[in-house]
């Protein structure tokens, strides 16, 4: 298996995770590679999602997907974004932090978690990004899975 191969397997994995925690709270998925729109009109079920959530397009007005997109919290009525970024070794997810970071500020139509897996990224990467939260008022944090859990298990 190529390193590439294998760090999509391992983002899946999170991915996987996250979607568990969802179904855990009751949360049903309907559907992938849909639109925003579709979510959001999707009535029926009053605590839904989706993955790979076209929102529109992103700072170079290229088409933007979410990995997450969350309908059905009493305090975020526009609904929220989970967003997943892994990295087991060295590589780039990191370096696409400000370019996640501007997105979720000026493009996001809902506020947004991320969560981060492996212990690949750059001393300093993930710091960054969580200082982010202080400036971008829709980044609500920056997670590890187990804090995600915690969080979810308040929230949710």
């Amino acid at each position: 298996m190529t390193q590439g191969a294998r760090a999509n397997k391992s983002g899946n994995i999170l991915e996987g995770n996250v979607e568990a925690i969802l179904n855990g709270h009751n949360y049903f998925q309907v559907g992938n590679h849909v639109t925003k729109e579709f979510l959001l009109t999707a009535t029926l079920l009053p605590r839904r999602y989706a993955k790979q959530v076209y929102i529109g397009a992103g700072i170079y007005q290229t088409s933007l997907k979410v990995d997450f997109y969350v309908v059905g919290l009493s305090v975020m009525p526009s609904g929220l974004i989970i967003e997943c970024k892994w990295q087991e070794s060295g590589g780039s997810v990191d370096e696409k932090f400000p370019y996640l970071d501007l997105n979720i500020q000026y493009n996001y139509p809902a506020p947004t978690i991320v969560v981060i897996g492996g212990e690949g990224m750059r001393e300093g990467a993930v710091k960054w990004l969580k200082q982010q939260v202080n400036f971008n008022q829709n980044l609500l944090a920056v997670f590890s899975l187990d804090r995600f859990i915690a969080w979810a298990n308040k929230h949710c």
